[in-house]
């Protein structure tokens, strides 16, 4: 999982005017867009350029699946840790649209989140400013596997074959999978 650190990311631009989100952006590589700007300017935008979308938590990540293919970035909103809409719309990339570009979840986010945020497909953060970076590298570290399914691994522990079933877990888990 990459950490971005600040809440400021040079490699991606917001377009914002004196009041608000710019409705109509200029067509730039590395541009940040919300999903209402997207939908104002994806007719004329020029294919080619890095471009990523910010989707609120209250967003149908259906009104985006047509663009993903021209998206580098999407990311979503966790206006409150507590809100797991968000997990649902990354669930639904990965899975369901096959999105292959960069996921990232910025809000609320807490380093206890991380490893659901990682199963769902995100691979970027942005944690709340009071949270650390090595808290959140050893959180992921936390759990070897999991029994139940996920993006990267949609089989259930009991229908992987036991040599495979915890290859990142200790020879504990192994046999407890075998035996399942």
């Amino acid at each position: 999982m990459k950490f971005i650190t600040t809440h400021h990311d040079p490699a991606w631009t917001t377009v914002g005017g004196e009041d608000g989100p710019s409705p109509h952006p200029i067509a730039r590589d590395g541009q940040l867009l919300t999903l209402e700007q997207w939908h104002a300017v994806r007719e004329t935008w020029p294919a080619g350029l890095r471009t990523g979308v910010i989707l609120a938590n209250t967003d149908d990540v259906e009104n985006l699946a047509a663009d993903l293919p021209r998206l580098a970035l999407v990311v979503i909103e966790f206006p409150k840790w507590v809100d797991g809409r968000a997990y649902s719309q990354a669930r639904l990339l990965r899975r369901r649209y096959r999105y292959a570009g960069e996921v990232r979840a910025r809000g609320d986010v807490l380093v206890d989140m991380l490893p659901l945020l990682q199963r769902c497909g995100v691979d970027a953060v942005v944690l709340r400013h009071d949270q650390s970076v090595d808290a959140a590298e050893r959180a992921l570290g936390f759990f070897g596997g999991h029994y139940q399914g996920d993006v990267d691994e949609t089989r259930p522990l009991f229908k992987r074959p036991a040599d495979e079933a915890w290859k990142a877990g200790s020879d504990e888990f192994v046999n407890a999978g075998a035996a399942i």
